[in-house]
């Protein structure tokens, strides 16, 4: 399992697959290789994928008692990439790394060839609260269940317990983190898909279709009967969406990955873009 230098942390990533880089950002308290595991084997056909864990996750060592924060990710972000040689790649993230990738691509859109984002809404509530409920470590207390499985994510890398100091130092960055405007969103001029479940208790999907709005070229998928974490609960309707995404913008894709700096156009007819099957 792979490290490299970046922002002063050792990231810790997982790679697989061959074609056009993706980045895939996981959620708090999981790790990589958790949240994608359903899409992995299948989008690992058409791309080359990258999965980091986040600063205080899984193997990226950070304490967050010296700090936690949505700006550090998109900071980790943006040298993850760099340190890879990344110059232009889709990005796909959940939860909290879908407020990393928007996030990126409100001030780096020349970077991404395409953007999904699953489980984020740009308004405060309801996620600070919901954020405040579930990341509470007496919930861990209480369910011997769930601390296990955030022991067995981090402990290994980050230290016995250190989660206990990681989740509500979440909480606190969600409740108080900048918020992005319609402005920001309008700056991310290509081609995006706003994913939730139709029960997310983060994401009323009100708020997945006003975002949707915003972005210059957004798209929408509603998984029905599905909560929060919608590439784990609906992995086929996900993978499905997602394959029909990448396929619909693949000229697109290429054509920014070719000139990364030039202006979003369709193309004038059907060309050949970047090799999408999945």
């Amino acid at each position: 399992m792979p490290f490299v230098a970046a922002n002063g942390l050792e990231i810790g990533y997982d790679v697989a697959g061959a074609g056009p880089p993706l980045v895939m950002l996981h959620g708090a308290t999981s790790i990589g290789r958790e949240d994608w595991a359903a899409q992995v084997p299948l989008f690992g056909r058409a791309f080359r994928l990258y999965l980091p864990d986040a600063r205080g996750h899984g193997r990226t060592h950070w304490d967050a008692a010296d700090g936690w924060s949505n700006e550090m990710t998109v900071d980790d972000l943006l040298a993850f990439v760099d340190a890879l040689a990344l110059e232009t790649f889709h990005l796909l993230g959940f939860s909290m790394g879908a407020m990393t990738a928007l996030t990126f691509a409100t001030r780096h859109p020349q970077r991404l060839r395409t953007l999904v984002i699953a489980g984020i809404t740009t308004q405060r509530e309801p996620r600070a609260s919901v954020a405040r409920r579930l990341m509470d470590p007496a919930r861990a207390d209480a369910d011997p269940a769930w601390a296990a499985i955030l022991a067995r994510r981090h402990d290994a890398g980050q230290g016995a317990g250190a989660w206990r100091r990681l989740l509500p130092a979440i909480a606190a960055d969600v409740a108080a983190q900048s918020l992005l405007t319609p402005r920001d969103m309008r700056r991310v001029e290509l081609p995006a898909m706003v994913c939730c479940g139709d029960r997310d208790p983060f994401v009323p999907v009100d708020h997945a279709w006003g975002m949707t709005r915003q972005l210059p070229d957004g798209r929408l998928f509603v998984a029905p009967e599905c909560g929060h974490e919608v590439m784990v609960r609906r992995p086929a309707l996900f993978n499905e969406a997602c394959g029909g995404f990448y396929r619909s913008t693949a000229a697109i894709a290429h054509e920014r990955a070719t000139h990364p700096d030039a202006e979003q156009a369709p193309p004038a007819e059907p060309i050949g873009g970047e090799d999408v099957t999945l």
